[in-house]
């Protein structure tokens, strides 16, 4: 455990166009699993990191509705180091190809690539972390070498892909990000973290962990698709009747990670769309992004947060905290297809505590 001097830390952005600051605390501990039973579903739910989580992935949604892949945004130093780890992680991909074996599925190079990553984990990140900040490595370690997979199944699902959520959530707490950065983070470093983990995916032949079927968006992601229909949800090109045309994908799958999910899926995937990817196929019936995207985020707290086989294996410390948030703390909400007005009378969301 270190003792580290924090009060200066920008917090992290919780949702819509009024975020509130939380800030990082002076003490960092292990962060350790906390959801034991079903029955701390409800624990978790009602928690600090379980707001934090939700208003993060709202505001970033706003920062980013109406903007490209591609889009000139606000960004700071802590931005680029970031994307700078994926020059060293990509490196060890061509380092470490895939071996002949018998196995179609879990090739087992992955685990020789995921030890290289734990092994420089901790100096990768150490690099990008203020003088002042060094001390919560012990729990940005832990978020950030869960993010790419299990090397015992060598799997990776939606429990990885919220490790690195926690992960950018962490940097916002610890002043590696400022709050200037929630469309950066958004357009430019999930994206790349995106990219990368799909190489993953089809280099070492990862098996998707939990995966639901034709019932579930996608085998692997869910959080693309949140912040992929936040950008279409203003001066959108596309329809959403229109998402599955191939011309589409081929004209704004670089620009849109909606449209790139779909792509990857194509590429992955043989059928009728609608046999393999049911959940998709409904939702381009449905009349607006705006409300895509308010659906996908009910979707995403009841099929990826409220499931135990998932949360089970979260892990928990002061930076993302698994204390009760204040009674009457109400969770973030945003509505996108608007550009949000200074003073425009929304209600300001309440301002969590940061840990003790």
């Amino acid at each position: 455990m270190s003792v580290q001097s924090n009060k200066d830390a920008p917090g992290i952005p919780l949702g819509g166009d009024q975020p509130k600051i939380a800030e990082s605390p002076d003490v960092f501990q292990l962060p350790t699993k906390c959801v034991k039973s079903a029955m701390d579903i409800q624990a978790w739910e009602h928690s600090e990191a379980y707001h934090e989580l939700i208003g993060f992935i709202n505001s970033v949604s706003m920062s980013i509705q109406g903007k490209k892949i591609s889009s000139e945004v606000p960004k700071t130093a802590g931005v680029d180091k970031v994307l700078g780890l994926f020059g060293k992680l990509n490196a060890w991909v061509e380092e470490i190809p895939p071996v002949d074996q018998p196995q179609r599925f879990g090739n087992s190079a992955y685990r020789t690539w995921h030890q290289r990553m734990r092994e420089n984990a901790e100096e990768m990140l150490l690099e990008i972390l203020p003088e002042a900040k060094k001390g919560a490595i012990v729990e940005l370690l832990a978020y950030f070498v869960d993010s790419f997979g299990n090397s015992t199944r060598i799997d990776y699902g939606t429990g990885h892909e919220l490790a690195f959520v926690f992960f950018l959530c962490c940097l916002f707490k610890v002043g590696v990000f400022e709050r200037s950065d929630q469309a950066a983070v958004g357009l430019q470093v999930f994206d790349k973290y995106l990219t990368f983990v799909r190489r993953l995916q089809l280099t070492y032949r990862m098996e998707p962990a939990g995966s639901h079927g034709v019932w579930s968006l996608d085998d692997y992601q869910f959080i693309p698709f949140i912040w992929g229909s936040a950008q279409l949800a203003l001066n959108s090109p596309i329809e959403p009747a229109q998402f599955l045309d191939e011309n589409i994908i081929a004209r704004h799958k670089n620009d849109y990670m909606f449209i790139s999910c779909i792509d990857y899926i194509q590429k992955v995937k043989t059928g009728h769309f609608a046999e393999h990817s049911n959940q998709l196929w409904s939702i381009s019936a449905v009349q607006s992004w705006s409300k895509i995207n308010s659906g996908l985020i009910k979707m995403y707290q009841k099929e990826v947060l409220a499931k135990f086989p998932v949360i089970q294996h979260v892990v928990f410390g002061t930076l993302m905290a698994f204390k009760p948030v204040k009674p009457g703390t109400l969770l973030s909400s945003v509505r996108l297809g608007f550009v949000p007005q200074s003073g425009g009378g929304r209600t300001a969301l309440p301002k969590l505590d940061p840990p003790k």
